[in-house]
């Protein structure tokens, strides 16, 4: 149908196997405490109305979790989910077709939802608030308008850009939460867990080692413990210590930091062919052969959040911590 194809569009391998390892309940979620404990009180008070639940927004960089959260808050309530993309809904049908199969209580859950059209907005507006949705039909050179009541329904939707979604839209989310990195200590406990549901074994030492390199990410750190997974499967161990770990991580090119070729060839081209800045984003994403939006969203906000680059009004200019951690020399006056 359709409708199964917007809904299902974006699904990838690394989906499936994040749905194998992803926590079900608010009780198994690992850190963002602070959220978790307000969704808990929201969650709550909403069944114990007997109503839905006010709409969820919630951004963040990539990875932290935000698709998980949505899964959970469905489970909580007792709720079936139906997910989307933001780009996938690309005209007024489409949003139809995925409204019309919510029940009383659902959980439509639209990720990257700064990418939607504007025109979907304003339709998703009436939607949200009134739980109808007004479409215009045209036929033999007439348009009629077409009124359609919804079920009760949380639209929880998830983005990286904040800033990109209009305010209209924006002010009609009740609930509204910014995901942060994880500390060390809570990734620790998210690589053991993962290893106990995909039943490898691995050392508590080894568990902090992916801990410290993932970039305060969790979906980063699973992703490393699936290909050290790999390699102890073809090295025949059945456990998962330090010394496999450490080795499998430098044959991914994963330094110290958590920094991989990208972040790398990123921070290199910075330095050697703009004499480490300013120097626009597009100028950038060009001379590493990556698009702008994976730089500005993949890239960049690690080595921002840990001060290897810097944001100006002329552009990007890489930090003094960058040039240290490269072993590249430069001019310490400039900084």
């Amino acid at each position: 149908m359709e409708d199964d194809k917007i809904l299902e569009a974006h699904k990838t391998e690394e989906d499936v196997f994040e749905n194998n390892i992803r926590p079900q309940s608010l009780k198994e979620y690992v850190g963002q405490k602070e959220i978790t404990d307000n969704l808990h009180v929201f969650i709550e008070a909403a069944k114990i109305r007997d109503e839905s639940l006010d709409h969820v927004l919630l951004y963040g960089p990539p990875g932290l979790g935000k698709t998980t959260l949505a899964h959970i808050i469905a489970n909580e309530l007792g709720v079936h989910i139906k997910t989307a993309s933001g780009p996938s809904i690309e005209k007024s049908g489409d949003l139809a077709a995925i409204l019309s199969t919510l029940e009383p209580g659902d959980v439509l859950f639209i990720d990257e939802i700064h990418r939607m059209p504007k025109f979907i907005e304003e339709i998703l507006y009436p939607a949200m608030e009134d739980f109808e949705m007004d479409l215009v039909l045209n036929s033999d050179g007439k348009s009629r308008n077409l009124k359609i009541d919804l079920p009760p329904f949380t639209l929880v939707g998830a983005t990286t850009r904040a800033g990109d979604i209009s305010s209209p839209l924006r002010d009609r989310f009740g609930i509204v939460s910014k995901l942060n990195y994880y500390s060390e200590d809570e990734l620790t406990q998210i690589v053991k867990r993962t290893s106990r549901v995909l039943s490898m074994p691995i050392e508590e030492e080894a568990a902090r080692l992916i801990a410290k390199r993932c970039r305060k990410t969790p979906r980063i750190a699973n992703r490393l413990f699936k290909r050290i997974r790999d390699f102890a499967l073809v090295a025949g161990q059945e456990t998962i210590d330090f010394e496999l770990a450490n080795d499998s991580l430098k044959r991914l090119k994963v330094d110290d930091y958590g920094l991989d070729a990208i972040d790398i060839e990123y921070l290199k081209s910075l330095i050697e062919k703009f004499n480490g800045g300013p120097v626009g984003v597009e100028t950038i994403a060009t001379s590493i052969g990556e698009e702008p939006s994976t730089v500005e969203d993949v890239v960049e906000p690690f080595l921002l959040q840990e001060g290897f680059i810097k944001r100006t009004p002329r552009g990007r200019v890489v930090c003094e911590k960058a040039y240290d951690h490269l072993k590249i020399a430069h001019n310490s006056s400039l900084f």
